[in-house]
């Protein structure tokens, strides 16, 4: 009784914000009405941005946009008869709906997500066998070997514990391959790896054929193993030493548990991160989904498999004979089978592994590609909105998770659509001055503010529009390539462990130039067109304005596409451990003060002995997580800096066999708590209008950096065709 009244409480308040949408009132009360609702939206926040007045708070919001495309269904579509104002009109508008269905699939998942789920690390009842799988391609050995130690460290009954490095680099196809110099090095690899695995107690796992990708060689594992729990980690994703701890109680709680699935944490920047510096003060992308969307997602139990950092049940992946392999992103359509046959998942927002992302942009661009096409072969062979057996919540959160890679479709109308007046006098929108300003400005507006709501704390003001534009210039022609082809992508691994020696343009960045300097060309104009049609001035503005705002995202984007040099692949993450520093014959005490992938910096107490020099070998003695014994790294010195007694060296390791990798295991990815403090230590919401004008600033001085980078590089090309053309005349 009390739910049948709760449903009709609902449907009388839908009813009545139905009737206030269509009302119609004149332009002054319209404008006066957002301003008011926005001013609301900001008490309430500052009053508290959870809880039920956030509710209040995004229900003002939701108003003022179903206003909005009520009048814009109504009220702004060019006639019909005039096809070349009505084809480009419809195509905003629709693009404009999208982001209204995407604003609302998200206030769905993420409105209220579940809180953090509490540790679990002392709560198992038993410890079931696990497999933990580490599928690998064409991964450096080293890093190899940091990932499978770091596996092989975790707090686990180690009768109950096997590690496989599942390469499908040195397979037979691969070995036998007509390309002589390919064959060696599959050959080589292989043998290579073979004893790596051994030498740090993992079983080692190839195939015969290099068939349905990363599916197929995690598959071709299933097949030789007997775990009740496979543990999947990429090639560069390390485990801490309470992973299995955080996860593996959860599947005794629940019998139809199929997945508990982790953030994924990374220690290198990406590269818009790495390029516009902001790695060290703003939340990564990654943390959006990780720290909000997949809570979001777990409250309607539609949280899905990332393809690392995550548990899953034997028992469920023998329903759909593994891993399923008709999509390049084999992990969410995995979970969208096992959802639809009544197995349920379960998130942890705890970072309990650290990897590597792309460095480069094109690497980054590649990796995304594969994103969106994979998602969009979900959408085309399994259609979760009409997908037997899922929830009603579960397809709108699977709608919400692969709708989202049609972005590129709005936001390429978004940037042409200003030019279609400016440059050709298309009608598109058909609107006073007045009316883009009462309806347009406040929904713009009210919807900046909805997603400061959701998102606060891990996504600053107009960043998601940065990184929509900057994959929208090369994933538009790769989303539709696999709409008109959905067979056609095929799995490519992304590049981890790269560096960029000097910096430089990107090899892709050409199009974010021309576009940059179209935009420019439109400012141009609207100038002239103001000056020379003021009775259209008002529309001439507004529309202006608009492309003034894109033109402030292009010359963002060029500070994006210009690589910085930088020859560590990874940062430094704070920690603090006392160690011994042997230099030559002496040992001196010391505190590890930040590690990374590559090295460590050591903080020595006393006096160095004379002569040590760059590139000189040392040994770092320290007390590992793992057993509390003394393990010594050998380490080569890169550089000292002197100051009063203190003496700073930074390393770089130089493990000479398994136990060292082990060592460089323990002191750099054992402890999870410190990429939980270095998380928090990024997260903060600037607010609306200081993140504005934060981001003005940014855009401003990265327009200006990637005009210097494109100089640059005419410049050397000027003086490479100067150099090549003597040549040819000596």
């Amino acid at each position: 009784m009390l739910r049948f009244g709760l449903f009709l409480l609902w449907a009388f308040l839908g009813f009545c914000m139905l009737v206030l949408v269509t009302l119609p009132i004149s332009l002054e009360t319209q404008f006066i009405t957002g301003m008011v609702v926005l001013i609301a939206m900001m008490i309430l926040k500052l009053l508290g941005s959870e809880g039920n007045l956030r509710l209040i708070a995004l229900a003002f919001g939701t108003a003022v946009v179903l206003r909005y495309a009520y009048w814009r269904t109504t009220s702004t579509l060019p006639p019909f008869n005039q096809l070349e104002n009505f084809i480009p009109g419809f195509l905003l508008y629709l693009a404009e709906m999208y982001s209204v269905m995407m604003l609302a699939l998200s206030l769905f998942v993420v409105s209220r997500p579940l809180p953090p789920r509490p540790s679990r690390r002392n709560a198992n009842k038993r410890f079931p066998t696990v497999d933990v799988f580490i599928p690998t391609y064409n991964e450096d050995a080293d890093l190899l070997a940091n990932t499978m130690a770091a596996a092989k460290q975790m707090e686990y009954p180690a009768d109950k514990l096997t590690v496989w490095l599942l390469d499908d680099g040195g397979t037979v196809q691969k070995r036998n391959s007509e390309k002589i110099i390919d064959a060696n090095a599959a050959e080589q690899r292989f043998r290579d790896l073979q004893k790596l695995a051994a030498d740090l107690d993992v079983r080692y796992l190839t195939r015969e054929r290099n068939e349905h990708a990363k599916a197929g060689n995690m598959n071709n594992a299933l097949d030789q193993s007997e775990g009740e729990l496979i543990v999947i980690f990429d090639a560069d994703h390390a485990p801490a030493r309470d992973f299995l701890l955080e996860t593996v109680s959860y599947f005794d709680d629940d019998p139809k548990l199929f997945l508990v699935q982790t953030p994924h944490f990374f220690l290198n920047p990406d590269p818009v991160e790495r390029n516009l510096r902001t790695f060290e003060k703003m939340p990564s992308e990654n943390e959006m989904f990780y720290g909000i969307i997949q809570r979001g997602l777990d409250k309607w139990d539609a949280s899905f498999f990332c393809g690392s950092a995550a548990v899953l049940r034997r028992t469920a992946l023998a329903e759909t004979n593994g891993f399923s392999g008709v999509s390049i992103t084999e992990d969410c359509e995995t979970a969208v089978e096992l959802h639809s046959r009544g197995w349920s998942s379960l998130y942890i927002d705890r970072p309990l592994i650290a990897g590597l992302q792309p460095a480069t942009f094109a690497s980054f661009i590649g990796q995304r590609s594969r994103w969106a096409q994979g998602m969009m072969q979900i959408l085309r062979f399994r259609f979760p909105p009409l997908k037997r057996g899922l929830s009603l919540p579960q397809r709108l959160c699977y709608m919400s998770s692969t709708l989202f890679w049609l972005f590129p479709f709005p936001r390429a109308i978004f940037l042409v659509a200003p030019l279609c007046y400016l440059f050709f006098d298309l009608q598109i929108f058909t609107a006073s001055g007045g009316e883009f300003m009462a309806y347009t400005l406040s929904y713009m507006l009210v919807n900046l503010m909805m997603q400061n709501y959701l998102y606060g704390a891990f996504r600053w003001p107009w960043i998601s529009e940065l990184y929509e534009y900057v994959q929208t210039v090369h994933l538009l022609p790769a989303v539709i390539s696999v709409i008109l082809n959905p067979r056609k992508p095929t799995f490519k691994v992304t590049a981890k462990d790269e560096s960029i020696a000097r910096s430089r343009l990107s090899e892709i960045a050409a199009p974010f130039f021309v576009i940059f300097f179209v935009l420019i060309i439109a400012v141009f104009v609207t100038i002239y067109r103001v000056y020379t049609e003021p009775f259209k001035a008002d529309v001439t503005l507004v529309v202006g304005g608009w492309n003034l705002l894109n033109l402030i995202m292009a010359g963002c984007a060029l500070g994006v596409v210009s690589e910085r040099g930088e020859k560590a692949a990874t940062r430094r993450v704070a920690v603090s451990r006392r160690c011994d520093f042997k230099l030559g014959d002496t040992w001196l005490q010391g505190t590890i003060e930040n590690v990374s992938v590559n090295g460590a910096r050591v903080n020595l107490i006393g006096a160095i002995p004379e002569g040590i020099t760059i590139d000189d070998r040392a040994e770092l003695r320290f007390k590992t997580h793992s057993d509390g014994n003394q393990g010594v790294l050998p380490v080569e010195i890169r550089n000292v800096e002197r100051g009063g007694q203190n003496v700073v060296i930074g390393c770089r390791y130089h493990p000479e066999g398994a136990a060292h990798h082990k060592l460089v295991a323990d002191l750099i990815f054992a402890n999870s708590a410190q990429w939980t403090q270095f998380q928090l230590s990024r997260r903060g919401n600037p607010g609306l209008l200081r993140g504005t004008f934060w981001f003005l600033r940014l855009a401003l001085y990265q327009t200006y950096r990637g005009l210097v980078y494109l100089g640059r590089a005419a410049r050397d090309r000027g003086s490479d065709k100067s150099a090549s053309m003597a040549e040819s005349h000596l």
